[in-house]
């Protein structure tokens, strides 16, 4: 929880930004909150808007995007992974602005042959920079079932978080320097796609086309608490401004930090700030900050 001395700190940033109080987003169906993209026809819409599925075969694969465009919200989506041999296949659910100087923040899933664990990737861009990724294995079997994977995303500091447990944060670090994404409005956007020249494996096992069409699937939309960017400025729900609000969050609670604790210890596979070989010259300087 943000402590009294955040507070004020925290709506003066709304208040520059022109958030309003407004009513929050609709939640969950598809047809009302994306648009399919591309593909051909491999990206359809089920169960009247409840359900989206992608997908993939050696032609094309398949994507969509929000209508809205969002500044800060916490965002959270139901997935359930290509099941069997994935190997090759990645499918990408995240939030991204446009331009040489975007803003970005990830989710990729890299598919894995039959029996053998997912890789959650993860990055963050700001201002076009991106090289901060952390990776991991999941505690669970992604393909049997529906799994929530949520963006809390504040002008304080981005969370990870998958079935509600926190995975990573990435700090404001603008103090140190480090560019943070706070001024670019960003589209939430998915794809089912190839990449089979580095995603399992470092490109060693390439994708089984006799397993095609590879589908993932989606569920369970929900932005109600997520600004909303229209005509310049962003409206957020109207308990916002509540000190128990996600936008208010300036740190993790202790059992929160126990969590992202937990599964950064078990579970963590790649962390850019441990990458001496990556960064000769020296760690980024967000590296030296602690979750």
């Amino acid at each position: 929880m943000a402590t009294s001395c955040y507070r004020p700190m925290i709506l003066f940033f709304i208040s520059l930004l022109g958030i309003s109080s407004l009513m929050a987003t609709s939640a969950g169906n598809f047809y009302q909150d994306f648009d399919i993209t591309w593909g051909d026809g491999r990206a359809k819409i089920l169960e009247n808007g409840q359900l989206l599925t992608l997908s993939l075969d050696k032609a094309s694969g398949s994507g969509f995007k929000s209508k809205n465009e969002y500044l800060f919200g916490k965002i959270d989506m139901q997935l359930k992974l290509v099941p069997g041999n994935s190997a090759g296949t990645v499918t990408a659910y995240y939030l991204s602005s446009l331009g040489s100087t975007h803003d970005e923040i990830d989710f990729e899933f890299l598919g894995n042959l039959t029996g053998e664990p997912y890789i959650m990737h993860t990055n963050v861009f700001s201002q076009g920079k991106g090289n901060r990724e952390q990776q991991f294995y999941l505690w669970f079997d992604p393909t049997k079932d529906f799994h929530t994977y949520s963006i809390l995303w504040n002008p304080q500091s981005i969370i990870f978080y998958v079935d509600d447990t926190p995975v990573r944060e990435f700090k404001n670090s603008e103090t140190m320097g480090v560019p943070f994404p706070k001024n670019q409005p960003m589209r939430i956007y998915s794809s089912l796609w190839n990449a089979d020249d580095w995603a399992t494996r470092g490109g060693l096992v390439k994708t089984d086309w006799t397993n095609a069409p590879f589908i993932a699937s989606y569920r369970n939309f929900n932005a109600d608490q997520a600004c909303v960017w229209s005509s310049g400025a962003s409206s957020c729900p109207s308990n916002s401004n509540n000190s128990s609000s996600w936008i208010t969050q300036a740190v993790l609670d202790s059992t929160s930090q126990e969590k992202i604790k937990w599964v950064q210890k078990n579970y963590m596979i790649y962390n850019y700030c441990s990458d001496t070989k990556r960064f000769p010259q020296g760690l980024p300087p967000e590296c030296s900050l602690t979750s």
